[in-house]
């Protein structure tokens, strides 16, 4: 059996009753790709899939050497996880084991990492488990998501070696994640559709008093959000990507009435657009529900800009977290 993902360069297949494999071709460099495995600094910036942290309380590279750490899942549940390397050939292979502890998740299998090098710029790396029997196998397909796990695992991976690759990993979005309880179908239509975003999207103790929405590439939404103060502030986005249920790519900028991009009110160095990307994908951990993925990243911005924009890191997801926090009610209190 064999899982596609949206992205044509992975695959997932159950090639028997005890085998996982996740298959991806990386759009970057050999030794790149490697450097992300043998630390945990690397490690604990991509490892897992989509909304999931990480905190590493030990860190042995080294066979029979282990690395202990917790996976933090976007819905608040917490993985204790143990893995044991069992061979390091750099930079050809990695095998490990992962489980064997009582302080951690209640599973158990093998995995060899296996690193071919296709040219001087594109990397295939192949994850193999090994399970002691189909129940063991089956169990994190069906209680962890095991497969689209794995998609969304290796395409972190990349996301990351190509920031390192270009020199870009001291500017990481910004990035704020929420597992919703329904169907990806009907958080889709929460954000793609004019009358549903008109009742949840903008910050706590926000309302929109105007939104338009055309959505195709090139298209744009145009809204007003009004405060606690009556105070009106402009805002809009123009679609780069449209893929359902997917993912939506779009600029977004402040805005005036006619929907020219404006700066920000509050300051007058932000960035003039910011480019963001939301995925929605099936959550990867106990409880399922869909997993959205917001990131945020300023384009076309000056060093003074980038900088204003970077320390506005924790307002920018206190923000977002306030505008999921209504998103979750009007999933919750509304039929679609």
């Amino acid at each position: 059996m064999a899982y596609t993902s949206d992205q044509p360069r992975t695959s997932v297949t159950l090639p028997s009753d005890t085998e996982i494999v996740i298959e991806r071709t990386l759009q970057a460099p050999p030794a790149v790709v490697w450097s992300a495995w043998d630390s945990a600094d690397h490690l604990g910036k991509w490892w897992g899939p989509d909304g999931f942290t990480m905190t590493t309380k030990s860190f042995d590279f080294r066979p029979g050497g282990q690395w202990r750490y917790v996976m933090h899942g976007p819905d608040g549940t917490d993985y204790p996880n143990l893995i044991t390397y069992l061979e390091i050939d750099e930079p050809n292979r990695i095998v490990y084991k992962l489980g064997g502890d009582v302080e951690s998740e209640p599973v158990n299998f093998v995995t060899e990492v296996e690193f071919i090098v296709l040219d001087d710029l594109r990397t295939k790396v192949t994850m193999h488990m090994s399970f002691p029997d189909k129940e063991a196998r089956d169990f994190v397909i069906r209680e962890y998501n095991a497969a689209e796990g794995g998609k969304q695992h290796l395409a972190n991976l990349e996301a990351y070696v190509n920031r390192l690759d270009h020199g870009r990993e001291q500017h990481e979005p910004v990035v704020v994640a929420r597992v919703f309880d329904a169907p990806r179908s009907l958080v889709w239509k929460a954000w793609t559709r004019q009358e549903h975003l008109a009742r949840w999207f903008g910050p706590k103790q926000v309302e929109l008093s105007h939104c338009s929405l055309d959505l195709r590439v090139g298209g744009m939404m145009h809204y007003c959000m009004v405060g606690l103060g009556c105070e009106e502030h402009w805002g809009r986005w123009i679609f780069r990507e449209i893929s359902e249920p997917d993912r939506l790519v779009f600029v977004v900028s402040f805005a005036d009435r006619q929907g020219n991009p404006a700066r920000a009110f509050f300051d007058e160095r932000w960035p003039l657009e910011m480019l963001t990307t939301v995925t929605f994908s099936e959550h990867a951990g106990k409880g399922k529900g869909t997993l959205v993925t917001m990131e945020s990243e300023p384009i076309n911005a000056t060093d003074e800009e980038r900088g204003v924009f970077y320390a506005g890191r924790e307002s920018m997801r206190g923000g977002w977290g306030g505008t999921f926090d209504k998103l979750a009610s009007f999933l919750a209190n509304n039929k679609m």
